[in-house]
């Protein structure tokens, strides 16, 4: 099957959700939440994580996640990711229980495309301390893509991981898993990368880009938000509308992307030096904010 076919089907296949400039949305996506490990390269960003999380959720900000949340390729099962940074899942409950928490899975949680096995190992964790299961997210669901659609306007912006448009990683990603787990992770300890991961292989990414925006100017230029490839775009009006929010496991930064207002931005969480030598985490404004009606509109699927 095609990117192109892939893309269809998930476009096709996508849940749509409802927004207008009145809605406050925060897309996060790639963190590759892990086990605290030395291979966990979300463990280096979690407290700049946790802090910008927080903040969305008193806000009032619906969170959407667009793929690869959970590392289930270097790690086997939840339960240790969930132990290793349950302040966080604790925090995304929250969301969770407000309806306020949208989660779409990619190429390193493709197994959350099932939703038998999402049952079974996000809906309750065990708390040892009270010797019995706790809910978490029960009845969450994992989508492939997402449609926002504009309650006034029509204009659609089409949400998914990205990887659809990357072969190896889509159609063959438990061979990519194998490999990772037995091979690249420990390696990665001692600082090799994957080279088959499109963030560390800059040709592969570009050439994932272009078949996305070959896409897109199929769609009449529907505007597009992914991930996977780790690297942050933001277009001007105008130009092929393909978005990236980036990822959470920048050195010492997360990236995402902001509606708010009817506007889009790109934005940053870092660890800043104040004068007086204290350390604070704060958001910097990358790109934007940019009107989306400035962007193609579309009415109708």
């Amino acid at each position: 099957m095609s990117s192109r076919r892939r893309l269809d089907r998930a476009y096709k296949n996508a849940r749509v959700v409802p927004f207008d400039d009145r809605s406050r949305l925060i897309l996060f996506s790639d963190c590759h939440r892990g086990d605290n490990s030395f291979a966990d390269e979300f463990a280096n960003n979690r407290n700049i994580y946790y802090h910008a999380l927080n903040h969305y959720y008193q806000q009032g900000f619906d969170y959407f996640e667009l793929g690869d949340g959970d590392e289930l390729w270097e790690n086997l099962s939840f339960e240790s990711i969930f132990e290793a940074h349950k302040n966080v899942y604790t925090l995304l409950r929250k969301f969770h229980l407000e309806n306020r928490l949208y989660m779409i899975w990619g190429n390193h949680d493709m197994v959350y495309k099932d939703p038998e096995y999402v049952e079974a190992h996000l809906s309750s964790y065990f708390e040892p301390i009270d010797g019995r299961d706790k809910e978490l997210f029960e009845g969450i669901r994992y989508e492939e893509g997402i449609v926002l659609r504009h309650e006034q306007t029509g204009q659609e912006l089409f949400l998914c991981h990205g990887h659809q448009a990357d072969w190896w990683n889509y159609t063959f990603w438990r061979w990519s898993r194998f490999l990772v787990r037995i091979l690249w992770k420990p390696l990665q300890v001692w600082g090799i990368a994957d080279p088959t991961s499109p963030a560390r292989n800059y040709k592969e990414l570009i050439r994932i880009e272009k078949r996305i925006k070959k896409w897109i100017l199929s769609k009449d230029m529907l505007p597009v938000i992914v991930g996977h490839t780790h690297r942050p775009r933001f277009p001007e009006p105008g130009d092929i509308p393909l978005f990236n929010d980036g990822s959470c496991v920048h050195p010492r930064s997360i990236t995402g992307l902001e509606i708010e207002n009817g506007r889009i931005s790109l934005i940053k969480w870092q660890i800043a030096t104040t004068d007086d030598g204290v350390l604070r985490v704060v958001r910097v404004l990358l790109e934007g904010p940019q009107k989306l009606a400035d962007y193609a509109k579309r009415s109708g699927r």
